[in-house]
C-alpha cells in the first residue's frame, strides 16, 4: 500500500509549482497539528523547497528546490512507465532525512 504522507508531499509539491505562494499561504493551507502528518515541515527539513525574497518570512516566496523538483518530475513519470508495459511501476526514491 503506497504511504500517505508520500502521496501528501507530493501533492503539497504540485501545489507549491502550480503558481506563486507565500510563507504565510504555505503555512495556513498545509499546517497541521498531527505530528504523524507534518507535510509541510518534512518539506522544509528534506530540503525540498526554499524561501526566497520577501521583506518578511511570511511575504517570502516558497520554491521548490532541485531535489523538490526532481521528486515532483519522478513522480509524473511513473503512469508514464505503466502505459508503456512496464511490470512494476518505477520506483520514487525515499526522501531522505
Amino acid at each position: 500500500m503506497p504511504d500517505p504522507a508520500h502521496a501528501l508531499t507530493l501533492q503539497f509539491l504540485a501545489w507549491v509549482a502550480e503558481s506563486p505562494r507565500t510563507y504565510a499561504q504555505a503555512m495556513d493551507a498545509w499546517r497541521s497539528t498531527c505530528p504523524r502528518l507534518s507535510i509541510w515541515e518534512d518539506a522544509i527539513l528534506d530540503g525540498l523547497v526554499t524561501f526566497a525574497g520577501g521583506a518578511t518570512r511570511n511575504t517570502s516566496r516558497v520554491t521548490l528546490t532541485a531535489k523538490g523538483r526532481a521528486l515532483l518530475d519522478g513522480a509524473a513519470n511513473v503512469p508514464a512507465a505503466r502505459a508503456n508495459g512496464a511490470r512494476k511501476p518505477a520506483r520514487i526514491p525515499a526522501l531522505a532525512r
